[in-house]
């Protein structure tokens, strides 16, 4: 059939009093100007009670809830956390008991190992790839394959391995090393490595019977660690498909062992929203039996603000 240019007429449309309805925000949930001195306290309070405000405080709260608790709060860590400076931060939350264990993936142990020796990392790939000097730090390249190499050998898993080297080799600026870090508070640290992709994989030292053996370790560790989760705490923070990947598996064979994850709660923090982690950690983990959280936002300004909110909220 045709139809016509037929305009409808809205003089019959019915309306109600705004004031019935019931509306998804009201002012009791809006922000408030911050007052000068009122601190961190007073800024997260000042925040907005909705959408990414208010899941920011509710992670705040799960975190401080499962320290106080003595439940275990994980974190996996990406390599862009650490080249983005936040080293120290992350040592501070250690020492604070904000962290019972930590998962990297290998470019993060990479990070970590040049931070403590020369106080920096991350180099210009644009300038080296072209001279064909990309990846060849000597020291990075033989020091901490060998680590991996010896560590491994001697039973240790690969964050094992470089967090004990780090302590015995006490380089200049072993204070912001994770890894050092962890060894000394007795954190487990697992590294999960991808064959490959790591520059450390094209030096003649590297060993990928190690290498293999020492990831593979480090998994069935993860998985103990991930396996009292119950009311726990797991971050992912800048990791898009390798550490979620890894964790997804870890609580599915804590499920098929029968252990509890009740209570679970999952963040995940970065820059972008990825398909991996919203699945794999903030939604599929927590199905029915506890609740997941996608923070977006740039490390090196999220991470701090999340710190100091734990540190004054405990």
């Amino acid at each position: 059939m045709k139809l016509p240019y037929e305009e409808f007429d809205l003089s019959g449309v019915k309306t109600y009093p705004l004031r019935s309805r019931q509306s998804k925000v009201s002012l009791a949930q809006f922000a408030t100007p911050y007052k000068k001195g009122a601190g961190i306290p007073g800024l997260i309070k000042s925040l907005p009670a909705l959408l990414a405000s208010q899941d920011f405080k509710d992670v705040v709260a799960a975190i401080v809830t499962a320290k106080t608790a003595g439940r275990a709060i994980v974190w996996g860590l990406g390599a862009h956390v650490l080249k983005t400076g936040l080293s120290p931060i992350l040592v501070d939350l250690m020492e604070r008991g904000f962290i019972s264990a930590i998962a990297m993936n290998g470019a993060g142990i990479i990070h970590d190992f040049e931070i403590a020796l020369s106080g920096g990392t991350s180099e210009d790939v644009d300038a080296t790839l072209g001279p064909g000097t990309f990846g060849m730090a000597e020291e990075t390249g033989t020091q901490l394959n060998r680590a991996i190499n010896d560590g491994v050998a001697a039973g240790l898993g690969l964050g094992q391995s470089v967090g004990k080297h780090l302590d015995a080799a006490k380089p200049s600026f072993a204070q912001i090393s994770v890894a050092a870090t962890a060894w000394r508070l007795q954190i487990p640290l697992t590294v999960h490595v991808a064959v490959g992709t790591d520059i450390i994989h094209m030096h003649p030292q590297a060993s990928g019977a190690a290498i293999g053996e020492g990831s593979l370790r480090d998994f069935k560790y993860f998985v103990t660690t991930v396996s009292k989760l119950e009311r726990g705490v797991y971050l992912n923070c800048g990791s898009a498909v390798v550490l979620p990947e890894v964790f997804l598996k870890a609580v599915a064979i804590a499920k098929n062992d029968g252990r509890s994850l009740e209570g679970l709660t999952t963040v995940n923090l970065d820059f972008l929203r990825h398909y991996r982690p919203l699945t794999n950690v903030v939604t599929r983990p927590t199905a029915g039996s506890g609740k997941g959280y996608s923070l977006t936002g740039h490390h090196e300004l999220l991470l701090p603000l999340l710190a100091a909110a734990l540190i004054e909220g405990s």
